[in-house]
């Protein structure tokens, strides 16, 4: 049977590991989901969220060796009357590369001391340790949910907005309607850090029963802000890179960081990049299909009314070939971002760029129709 789980199955209320001890990993790239699964994790192993409970460190600042972890792990725990140690390795993915050997062995044990719990980005399926502690350890897939749609895989909103749902009712005390988690979804992106900050704002402006409904959300959380983000959007959609540019000039100057403006924009271009692979999939297979059935299959809805066909304009607008090219652009200064790119001057140079590629002027290829 398998270990691992999703991230939102872990933090399901009256979820619990069926054992404390070994390795966990937390693997992914959302860092509000990480935190969240460390802080239970935590809690469930010390009965405590006190960091002096256990230790804590960042491996891609402080190398440390293997013999300390495991004299660590095997130390008795002085203060959980004898309750598993518990060792947290943030930032571990090269850690993880240069002690695979010892973690392979440590995960083979029958009975382990401890719990060692690694947070890295990346965890391959296709590693032995992997495949080791599918079947004895905790492992918690920490990336956005995703659905498979025909052959593909995308972004689960709905099971981001069942989350915001219950998290708004668990932790904030406030009723979200259906529509409106998927407003703020629409607004925020998803970033569950910043849906979470949403949240804590809606439940300071929500009234006395607690109610939050789509005209509250898109007057708490949209504003000024949001409409320049949809414009730059619709800028760059419709190719119009010296608008969109000029978009992004404002939202830099109001305070907003490159990073965040990202998680907004690339969630909006991503879908029209499925929209497109589908429909191009199709087409190979000897199907002929709408415009609508490919944007359905990638996410798209007919809410509020009029959005669908707004999105297809806009998929016509983009064109084919770009529309193709933008899933791998994204991966691209997605990676650039979390690497060389990092710093804001330059993180804006790559959205910059962004922009012009996805001009009319910089593509031969004739739009996608229907």
């Amino acid at each position: 049977m398998s270990r691992t789980i999703t991230a939102f199955d872990f933090l399901a209320p009256g979820q619990k590991p069926a054992s404390l001890s070994g390795i966990c990993a937390l693997f992914g790239d959302e860092r509000f989901l990480r935190q969240l699964v460390l802080a239970k994790l935590v809690k469930l192993v010390t009965d405590s969220s006190g960091d002096d409970l256990y230790t804590k460190v960042d491996v891609s600042e402080r190398p440390i060796a293997w013999r300390d972890i495991a004299d660590e792990l095997s130390t008795a725990n002085l203060f959980g009357g004898g309750g598993a140690r518990l060792v947290v390795l943030e930032s571990a993915d090269s850690w993880v590369s240069a002690h695979r050997a010892e973690l392979e062995d440590w995960a083979a044990k029958s009975k382990p001391q401890g719990l060692l719990v690694l947070v890295v980005d990346e965890w391959p399926s296709n590693t032995r340790l992997y495949k080791a502690m599918d079947q004895s350890h905790l492992q918690v897939d920490c990336r956005l949910p995703q659905k498979a749609v025909g052959k593909n895989k995308v972004t689960d909103e709905g099971a981001i907005c069942r989350w915001v749902v219950e998290r708004a009712k668990s932790v904030y005390g406030i009723g979200l309607s259906q529509h409106a988690s998927e407003k703020l979804l629409e607004l925020t992106g998803p970033s569950m850090g910043m849906l979470d900050q949403d949240l804590a704002k809606l439940s300071l402006l929500a009234g006395g029963d607690g109610r939050v409904g789509v005209e509250l959300v898109e007057s708490a959380v949209g504003g000024w802000r949001a409409q320049s983000n949809w414009d730059l959007i619709d800028a760059a959609l419709e190719g119009r890179a010296a608008d969109a540019i000029s978009q992004l000039e404002k939202l830099l100057h109001s305070g907003e960081h490159p990073l965040a403006i990202f998680g907004s924009l690339s969630w909006s271009l991503r879908r029209f990049a499925q929209a497109a692979r589908h429909y191009q999939d199709a087409e190979d297979s000897g199907r002929r299909i709408q415009l609508r059935e490919a944007l359905t299959e990638a996410g798209f809805k007919e809410w509020p009314q009029g959005a669908m066909q707004k999105a297809e304009q806009r998929l016509i607008a983009l064109g084919r070939k770009r529309a193709i090219a933008l899933g791998q652009w994204l991966l691209e200064i997605d990676a650039s971002l979390k690497g060389s790119h990092s710093h804001e001057d330059r993180a804006r140079l790559l959205l910059e760029s962004l922009f012009v590629r996805m001009a009319r002027q910089n593509s031969a290829g004739s739009p996608a129709r229907s």
